[in-house]
C-alpha cells in the first residue's frame, strides 16, 4: 500500500468515526436536517414550490438505509449512532467496491 493510499484510508477511518456528529450537531443547533438532504416537502417549505424536474424524479431513488437509521425515529441515541456509523461504513464499502470494479475494467480493457 502506497503512502497516499494509507493517508486515504486513515482519512476515511477518521471521517467514519466522526460521523455521529451528524446526529448531535443538528439537534444542538436546531438545524434539523443536514444541508442538501431534503425531500420535496422540505424544498416546498424552504422555497415555496417544488421544481418540476425534482417532482418527476423524486420517487425514483429510495435510500437503502432511510435517514441513516436501521431502527425507528424514537430509537435510543445509541441505536441511532450505531446505525449512522454502519450506514457510513456500508457507503464506504460500496464506493470502494465500485471503484475497484471500474478500475479492473479499465485495466482489463487497456491490455
Amino acid at each position: 500500500m502506497t503512502s497516499f493510499q494509507k493517508k486515504l484510508m486513515a482519512g476515511l477511518a477518521v471521517m467514519t468515526l466522526l460521523s455521529p456528529l451528524g446526529i448531535f450537531l443538528p439537534r444542538t443547533f436546531n438545524a434539523y436536517d443536514a444541508w442538501g438532504e431534503w425531500g420535496t416537502d422540505k424544498i416546498e417549505k424552504l422555497i415555496g414550490y417544488v421544481p418540476e424536474g425534482m417532482k418527476k424524479i423524486a420517487e425514483i431513488w429510495k435510500a437503502p438505509v432511510p435517514d441513516y437509521n436501521f431502527g425507528r425515529e424514537d430509537s435510543p441515541m445509541s441505536t441511532q449512532m450505531f446505525s449512522y456509523i454502519a450506514s457510513g461504513l456500508l457507503g464506504i464499502i460500496v464506493v470502494v467496491i465500485v471503484i475497484y470494479l471500474i478500475s479492473r475494467l479499465i485495466v482489463k480493457n487497456d491490455k
